[in-house]
């Protein structure tokens, strides 16, 4: 990809947000305590615990994505466990058998567009608890959710309340990857807030690397549930930052007069946009998103036209003649980078 090509290929391909990097600047300067115990990293976990309405939530910031889901999942529960999510989750498809790599098997339940079902999530556990050889299995511990899921798509609250009764009756943890959550608590269509998730689940994240900072994750344990020792899990897993400082700042700065909630709902309106400009151009969607993730299906001739001028991703073959791709909105796209998509688009 050339530096200069217009990218609609994901939202981490830009630097930070530019409030980030002004208090990035402005803190420069200035000497702190080490490995999260400044005060930036220290005003940054109050500010969310604020959003969160939850005083007594413990929040740690992470490096990024992956160290985040494997961290979280090895700090909650035991080796012996499993974790159970939907077969296109990100940690059964893109995450490189990270989870299995620390001793946890991935158990995967069919994805509807993106989503695991309360249903099948009953089924699997009612199955699971009749086989007399259960013993000799991968013992479901916890289940894994994406909010918005790989496929951009939400769950609803309804839904979500549903998948956590299962895991009540069962005693599996629930933990919400939130990598894209700004975006997903910004769509119209969506009814999950910041303090809700805090009160249904036993673990989430707020994501800051797809959402305007140089990178970081913000992983909340809501009511004081973190694991015994998780600072010390985080460090053997290599996601903590010496310099923690670098995630608090970012954190800081995104929870401060609304920031990280504003420029997440400017890449929605964005979304909303490209959407309407690739229905223009003809090219039928594989479903309805309502986030900043928009999957297209394009005749592969036009789909190789345009890919000389626009990055995006080639998804995955449709069928002999499409391909399904996807378009990403972010922060930092512009309405001139909308403009400059149209044209192209009614030039191939």
């Amino acid at each position: 990809m050339s530096s200069d090509m217009l990218s609609f290929e994901c939202d981490y391909n830009n630097g930070a947000h530019p409030k980030v990097l002004e208090h990035l600047t402005e803190t420069n300067s200035k000497q702190s305590l080490t490995y999260g115990f400044d005060e930036w990293s220290n005003s940054a976990k109050e500010k969310i615990r604020q959003a969160c309405e939850d005083p007594t939530a413990d929040v740690f910031l992470l490096v990024g994505g992956t160290q985040t889901n494997t961290t979280v999942i090895d700090g909650l529960i035991p080796q012996v466990e499993g974790v159970v999510c939907a077969q296109s989750g990100h940690i059964a498809a893109h995450e490189c058998g990270a989870i299995e790599r620390s001793g946890h098997k991935v158990i995967t339940l069919p994805s509807h567009e993106g989503k695991m079902h309360a249903t099948d999530l009953q089924a699997f556990m009612q199955t699971f608890q009749a086989d007399e050889s259960r013993d000799h299995l991968a013992q479901p511990g916890m289940v894994y959710l994406s909010f918005p899921t790989e496929l951009g798509t939400l769950y609803t609250a309804k839904e979500i309340e549903e998948i956590e009764q299962v895991c009540r009756s069962y005693q599996l943890k629930l933990f919400i990857d939130g990598a894209r959550l700004g975006y997903g608590l910004a769509a119209s269509q969506g009814d999950i807030t910041l303090p809700w998730l805090a009160r249904h689940c036993d673990a989430f994240y707020i994501g800051g690397t797809k959402v305007g900072a140089l990178c970081g994750e913000a992983v909340v344990f809501p009511r004081g549930g973190a694991p015994r020792r998780f600072f010390s899990i985080v460090k053997q897993h290599g996601a903590l930052l010496a310099k923690g400082r670098i995630a608090g700042v970012q954190f800081d700065a995104l929870f401060t007069n609304n920031l990280y909630f504003n420029i997440s709902a400017h890449a929605i309106d964005m979304a909303h946009r490209l959407k309407q400009l690739l229905q223009e151009a003809g090219f039928p969607f594989y479903l309805d998103s309502p986030t900043n993730q928009q999957f297209v299906i394009i005749p592969n001739e036009q789909a190789q036209r345009l890919k000389q001028q626009v990055d995006f991703t080639l998804w995955e073959p449709f069928d002999q003649d499409h391909m399904l791709c996807r378009f990403v909105t972010s922060w930092a796209t512009t309405n001139e980078d909308l403009q400059q998509l149209q044209e192209i688009l009614q030039s191939i």
